[in-house]
């Protein structure tokens, strides 16, 4: 009996949601990189608590 190949699937990427596919170097890169300004919006409401 021979194995499938698996298909190579690239899922939709919405906000909000959970992906079951495995985890790439460039899958991990482009979501790090969609998360700068959900870390820079922390920083700057990091920065408005200290100063109050």
């Amino acid at each position: 009996m021979s194995k499938k190949p698996r298909p190579s699937i690239t899922p939709a990427r919405e906000p909000n949601s959970i992906v079951d596919a495995p985890a790439t170097v460039a899958a991990c890169r482009a979501d790090y990189a969609a998360g700068a300004d959900a870390r820079a919006a922390m920083a700057k409401q990091a920065a408005r608590q200290r100063r109050s």
